[in-house]
């Protein structure tokens, strides 16, 4: 038998950082995002033969060892897989070994800004979800994901991703004083999903992929930066986080009548409230990029994720679409379409058996 797994990346349209624990146990947060046509993948297949062997085919790091009841999570390597089967083995299966080949892989690199890190665990989490028929609910495994990320292995960001990976879809969410999360699906027809995807366009810079470690030390350097304003007070930075907050709100709204003008308005406001919240949002590379895309048809321009770098989302009226593709072409990166989703992480079997190969 072999398990397959899949969740979806997203893009995040308004509120991004209030997601943090740090800010929301404080202040309340509120995000709103969208999961795209872009995924994280697992591929399982149980063995007898008391061995793990993991591969992640996209940063082609790979692990062979016997099988034990816990993975060391020290370095940088496979951490993501290590904490999933660590917790999985430690809650759910008596703290016996399992023993199996994993195989993982991700349409965007690590660090790019979709939540390709809380993606994979999420993706990872429901492979085993399904071999074990562990009988998660989509609360619980957005939480636990959340858990292992960031309370087992430490690793720095908010909460948004791990929840919109599980649920799918254009979401709402709100993040409470008392670490709860409420998420609101929001169903839109046909008519105002086609606008939004033919009005949205995703860049990336380009950077290889051996840059994801720089981009992950940039992006915690960002959120570590964004905390110490949550716990000094900086009035500036605090009321951008704010404002924030009322973008994701206010979002909600404007994707619901339809209001492209308020979007695109929206998207904008967010952008230059991001910047406030940390010196290193942006930099000078990343804003002639931002006036580029402006220049030549975007109506709005913003960074996806923490920021510093990584996929730039583009807004523009569809007339100018083929005008800001061409003229993104003529930069180093690459552009991607935008295809929004509605179904959060996947799982299935199949029949056969997965060879180890690196």
């Amino acid at each position: 038998m072999i398990i397959r797994s899949k969740a979806p990346l997203r893009i995040g349209l308004a509120g991004g950082g209030t997601d943090l624990e740090s800010y929301s146990q404080k202040h309340g947060g509120a995000v709103f995002n969208a999961t795209i046509g872009m995924y994280a993948y697992c591929t399982i297949c149980p063995t007898d033969d008391g061995m793990i062997r993991i591969i992640a085919h996209d940063n082609k790091n790979s692990l062979q060892t016997k099988a034990t009841s816990e993975l060391k999570t020290s370095g940088d390597k496979l951490i993501l897989h290590r904490g999933v089967y660590n917790r999985i083995v430690k809650d759910f299966n008596k703290g016996k070994p399992l023993s199996f080949i994993m195989s993982t892989s991700n349409d965007a690199p690590v660090g790019s800004g979709l939540g390709t890190s809380s993606t994979m665990v999420v993706a990872i989490l429901e492979a085993f979800d399904c071999w074990l028929n562990l009988g998660l609910t989509k609360e619980q495994k957005a939480q636990l994901a959340y858990d292992i990320e960031r309370k087992d292995l430490n690793l720095a960001g908010g909460k948004q991703d791990q929840y919109c990976a599980v649920y799918g879809g254009i979401n709402y969410m709100q993040f409470l004083t008392d670490g709860s999360v409420v998420v609101e699906k929001l169903e839109i027809d046909n008519s105002s999903k086609n606008e939004l995807e033919s009005s949205m366009l995703l860049y990336y810079s380009g950077k290889s992929r051996s840059s994801a470690n720089v981009q992950l030390a940039l992006a915690k350097n960002i959120i570590d930066s964004q905390k110490e304003v949550v716990k000094t007070g900086s009035q500036t930075a605090l009321n951008a986080m704010d404002n924030l907050k009322l973008n994701a709100s206010a979002m909600r709204e404007c994707v619901l009548n339809g209001d492209n003008d308020g979007i695109a308005s929206l998207l904008r406001k967010g952008w230059e409230d991001k910047k406030k919240t940390s010196s290193v949002v942006s930099n000078v590379e990343l804003e002639k990029t931002v006036n580029y895309a402006l220049k030549h048809g975007a109506d709005a321009v913003k960074v996806s994720g923490a920021g510093g770098g990584g996929f730039l989302l583009l807004y523009c009226n569809p007339i100018h679409r083929h005008r800001l593709v061409n003229a993104m072409n003529r930069l180093s990166g690459k552009v991607y379409p935008v295809k929004l989703t509605a179904q959060g992480a996947q799982s299935w079997t199949i029949t056969g058996d997965l060879k180890w190969t690196l």
